[in-house]
């Protein structure tokens, strides 16, 4: 017992509890992020027209075909997780299962709140879009996010389940309908932003000369400054990645109990001795 990893300081018997806790949370935080879409529909209908509706519609309906893939998606990995369970326990209980995989059962837990947080963001950003108080682009960022936590739980799931298993075959499935998806906003949420900023910035018509040359001098200047803050912002993805990566070894070899042995320096390719002078 002393020998166990100690990763959370939770006890044993509630690790089981939190599973089911976590992935019924996931769910009604689904069922919430599709009523409150329902609802921007509704607003955006009222509120808007023209082409500012139609891009406002496109992309909330994209995002309500997410968000009924994902909720599949979760369904169909509780049911893979109960089947792992009950084939895996034996005589033990439910419980006893969870406690004895634990680094399985928190790896479940976190690919569920991983899920669970990335719906939840996608909407939040989806409504700022709609009030025109967001950015386009957060929209694309959530939604990358949430093909990387379907990864992480199919991940999570899949290593204790059979590769027979049909719900495991449906998990597999669903995960490729949530990347489809998200793929689906991404490029709505690409396409809208492209109308809405030609609409509100091409027209040029009432300029004079002047006016034309000073402007394109300013859209110069601004396009400098643009070009070399992404320089810049790619460097500081760089360097949290960098962090995130070593932070995150660090917390593994922490549970293991051992710092990981750093790996062998890989050796150049070994010369040829040379030959034996004659005496």
């Amino acid at each position: 017992q002393e020998l166990r990893p100690k990763s959370l300081d939770i006890k044993q018997e509630e690790l089981g509890d939190m599973v089911e806790k976590e992935m019924a949370s996931t769910s009604e935080a689904i069922e919430d992020a599709v009523r409150r879409i329902e609802e921007m529909m509704s607003q955006a209908r009222n509120e808007s027209s023209g082409v500012k509706l139609e891009v406002n519609e496109r992309i909330l309906n994209s995002c309500t075909d997410l968000m009924k893939a994902i909720r599949l998606l979760v369904m169909t990995s509780t049911n893979l997780q109960k089947e792992i369970v009950e084939s895996g326990r034996g005589a033990a209980t439910t419980q006893e299962f969870y406690a004895k995989n634990s680094r399985w059962t928190e790896g479940l837990i976190s690919a569920s709140k991983a899920v669970g947080w990335g719906a939840t963001q996608l909407v939040e950003s989806a409504d700022r879009v709609v009030l025109h108080t967001g950015k386009y682009e957060e929209l694309i960022v959530c939604s990358h996010e949430i093909a990387a936590s379907t990864a992480q739980l199919v991940a999570a799931s899949k290593v204790k389940a059979e590769k027979s298993s049909k719900n495991l075959g449906r998990l597999q499935e669903c995960s490729r309908n949530v990347n489809e998806m998200a793929a689906n906003v991404v490029a709505s949420t690409k396409s809208g932003q492209e109308q809405i900023e030609e609409k509100d910035t091409m027209d040029f018509s009432g300029m004079s000369l002047i006016k034309l040359k000073k402007e394109e001098m300013e859209t110069q200047v601004r396009v400098l400054e643009l070009e070399k803050r992404l320089e810049g912002e790619r460097v500081r993805l760089g360097e949290l990645r960098k962090q995130h990566y070593a932070l995150a070894g660090t917390y593994d070899a922490a549970e293991d109990g051992e710092a990981k042995p750093a790996p062998t320096p890989r050796r150049g390719i070994l010369k040829k001795p040379p030959l034996a002078q004659k005496p």
